[in-house]
């Protein structure tokens, strides 16, 4: 069958999947940890990919996330997007009529406010770690629960526990009072997402209207005692996609789909990339007194890209 396929890089997870180009539906979707290895977490997920067993045909691909420039250079991308463009379109296409998107990931989160099918708003907190999946981690990690079991083991709680979450580092610290005054442990955690929520809508929801429908996406959104809070503080349901943990790839492969209309002719360089050895150095360009660092990719001695200068004598030339 003929596929588009999705490619979401971030700091924290690599996202891909398979769409069918017909029908629109997912073929197949492997979310795995990038580790701060970009390029070898796109190899990995798309040897997954590649060995599901399925055959396919790639008529067009699409990028997305923070590393969506560098995933568009090794998989010979049709088009490249931000996350909130990808985002945005893949909650169009599955919830359709959907008014606000609520999107929080490893490292930031984001909330797009859409009208009549276009995005009208955006805001992202990029500044403190408080409610993301990796804040979300470390204190699973700290507690000695899985992460899995976060959710479920906060939605066992009776009882409110107001813990501070305008901080990271002050929410960890409120958490370690409360665990010695004796409080049973999931009233803690249930307390967490309460706070997480509220410095969710009283920073990156400040002044935004936020309506119904609302679809919750990102890793973070397998949390369910976070949808609980989300509904107890909006006072309306809120829809978690089948999807809800690769919604970026999703629009970047609709995306692809656009981009590559009727022509069917993509850019993909195929799954040879998985054996492909790609290095990503960097220098000092000389030319002017901004000394702007140059990052370059190769593949063996072969330059793919040069970015970073800020008047483009690099990045418009790859020759050596």
């Amino acid at each position: 069958m003929d596929v588009f396929l999705g490619v979401d890089v971030g700091s924290v997870s690599t996202k891909v999947i398979l769409m069918d180009a017909v029908t629109g539906s997912i073929i197949d979707a492997v979310y795995i940890r990038t580790q701060g290895r970009p390029i070898a977490a796109i190899k990995d997920a798309l040897r997954k990919v590649q060995c599901s067993g399925l055959a396919f045909n790639v008529v067009g691909v699409g990028t997305t996330g923070s590393a969506r420039e560098l995933a568009g250079i090794i998989v010979g991308a049709d088009v490249v997007k931000n996350e909130i463009t990808a985002h945005a379109v893949a909650a169009m296409h599955i919830v359709p009529g959907v008014k606000t998107i609520i999107e929080i990931g490893g490292q930031d989160s984001k909330l797009i406010i859409i009208r009549d099918g276009v995005v009208i708003d955006f805001a992202m907190n990029t500044v403190c770690a408080a409610g993301t999946g990796s804040f979300l981690d470390q204190q699973a990690a700290r507690l000695n629960i899985p992460i899995e079991n976060f959710g479920s083991e906060a939605l066992t709680s009776m009882a409110s526990v107001r813990v501070a979450g305008r901080c990271a580092v002050f929410a960890e610290s409120d958490m370690i009072h409360k665990q010695q005054a004796g409080y049973p442990l999931s009233d803690i955690l249930n307390g967490l997402c309460q706070a997480l929520v509220r410095n969710y809508l009283n920073n990156v929801g400040k002044g935004k209207n936020i309506l119904s429908p609302v679809v919750f996406q990102g890793g973070v959104a397998a949390n369910l005692a976070m949808k609980r809070s989300f509904e107890e503080a909006l006072g309306y349901d809120v829809v978690v996609p089948k999807y809800y943990g690769v919604m970026g790839a999703i629009g970047a492969a609709l995306l692809a789909k656009e981009a590559v209309g009727e022509d069917d002719k993509t850019c993909f360089h195929g799954f040879d990339l998985v054996n492909a050895n790609y290095q990503t150095g960097s220098f000092e360009c000389q030319g002017c007194p901004n000394f702007c660092e140059i990052v370059e990719t190769k593949q063996a001695e072969r330059v793919l890209s040069r970015c970073g200068d800020r008047c483009g004598k690099w990045s418009n030339s790859f020759s050596e």
